[in-house]
């Protein structure tokens, strides 16, 4: 922290979510109060919230944000283990990229396999240790305070949900908008002569469909993890399982451009069998059900370019969804909220956060992210989008790539390091891994018609 201490009385958190606690965890260190506002319920909840639809779904904690909570939250991980949640080697789980298994490889990265609503609690409870970080759950966010003509952002108006409640003015030092995809903060903007940051959308239109299951005999794993069959444009079906907390399973089946899994329990099983491997179906034809099928659908990811922005008002930040939104299947959401957090602390280290410089920074946070999903996505033909010559060059070198970690096992271990965030992209293309990529991949098979 900076030598004077504290930088503001109150910080106010619209979003109880991810990257709400993480911003919330770091602004707890410089301001004397630090208010999380959340419509949903929040204290105590280890199901998955309206607020937070994709919940229910597999998610994954990259490697990468793993570091960072137990970073931000010493001894998380250890926590987590206690509580029930299986971990791994990433490089050593069962993962399948065009049909074909890659060679397991030790990453040395960690990942943790919990359910999304448990793994919140878990940053929530830790979050709240913290004894100047306040909930205010079951309340609306009406809209922005400010002065100077909304040159500064003074606050927020809320309203709980409580009956006989009415709005009420909470005055803060600084405003942060983790309230996701949903945020209103372009529209905001629009309405008190700002411009609103301009967009990107890539649609792939995808479904998450997801069961949850017990394993009459977990011998069926052969001491997995987790299985994942990747969907790729020459399999463009896909699934997630994982073994999860409370000896219980987890299995998302992924369609994508429209396609989905239905919904009722013999076609979903059906559905699994259509896979590129049957792996996941053999584990699931045998094991118990604990629910019924439910789906999510993901339209397109999303990246607002607040940087680019010359005006913008003081006190006001944006970070998680609300910044740029990935599509789920790459994982990256929780981890990129993470960095955003640490680069949150940094600009906390030097005073009052200036919104612009910050807005610059999380813009570099979400470069490398937003490459490898947006490039992942682009390859698919049927999804339209720009597609540069280097896009093309690098769709083509990873189908290698993938290739090659069926064969050569530092090729997988390389992969999984930058897809976990931890190594940079530029890792894959040093000369030692173009040479292993070429010398041990192949080119992937044609892309599959659209569903």
């Amino acid at each position: 922290m900076r030598a004077e201490g504290r930088v503001g009385e109150r910080a106010v958190v619209l979003g109880g979510s991810m990257a709400g606690l993480l911003a919330a965890r770091v602004l707890a260190e410089a301001y004397a109060e630090v208010l999380i506002v959340d419509r949903d319920r929040l204290t105590g909840v280890t199901t998955a919230r309206r607020g937070v639809p994709q919940g229910r779904h597999v998610h994954g904690l990259l490697a990468r944000g793993q570091q960072i909570l137990d970073e931000l939250f010493p001894g998380f991980t250890e926590r987590a283990v206690a509580a029930g949640v299986p971990t791994a080697d990433l490089g050593e789980l069962r993962w399948f990229f065009d049909g074909r298994r890659t060679r397991p490889a030790a990453t040395g990265l960690i990942c943790v396999s919990a359910d999304r609503p448990v793994l919140e609690n878990l940053v929530r409870t830790s979050v709240a240790e913290w004894r100047n970080v306040v909930f205010a759950e079951e309340t609306d966010i009406l809209e922005l305070l400010t002065e100077d003509g909304d040159a500064r952002v003074t606050g927020v108006r809320v309203q709980s949900r409580a009956n006989g409640s009415g709005p009420r003015d909470v005055p803060a030092d600084l405003v942060v908008d983790a309230t996701g995809r949903g945020s209103r903060t372009p529209a905001w903007l629009a309405e008190h002569g700002y411009s609103r940051p301009p967009e990107q959308r890539i649609r792939i239109d995808l479904t998450y469909t997801t069961r949850h299951y017990r394993l009459r005999d977990e011998s069926v794993l052969n001491g997995d993890l987790s299985i994942n069959p990747v969907s790729t444009p020459s399999h463009p079906r896909g699934a997630f399982f994982s073994r999860i907390d409370g000896g219980r399973c987890i299995v998302s089946l992924t369609g994508v451009l429209g396609d989905a899994a239905p919904t009722d329990p013999e076609g979903f099983l059906a559905w699994a069998g259509t896979l590129a491997v049957p792996d996941v179906h053999d584990v699931i034809k045998d094991a118990e059900p604990l629910d019924d099928p439910v789906s999510f659908t993901y339209p397109a990811s999303v990246r607002r370019h607040y940087e680019q922005l010359e005006r913008f008002p003081d006190r006001l930040l944006v970070v998680g969804d609300a910044f740029c939104s990935f599509n789920p299947v790459y994982g990256q959401g929780m981890t990129v909220a993470a960095l955003e957090a640490l680069t949150l602390r940094a600009h906390l280290e030097r005073g009052v956060p200036e919104p612009l410089p910050f807005l610059k920074d999380v813009a570099g946070v979400v470069e490398a992210p937003w490459q490898i999903s947006a490039g992942g996505d682009l390859a698919f033909p049927q999804v339209e989008g720009v597609r540069p010559p280097e896009v093309e060059m690098m769709n083509a070198y990873m189908g290698l790539l993938q290739s090659a970690m069926t064969r050569d096992p530092a090729v997988t271990r390389a992969f999984m390091r930058v897809a976990g965030l931890v190594d940079p992209a530029p890792t894959l293309m040093s000369p030692e891994m173009i040479y292993r990529v070429l010398k041990n991949g192949t080119p992937p098979a044609a892309p599959a018609p659209a569903a």
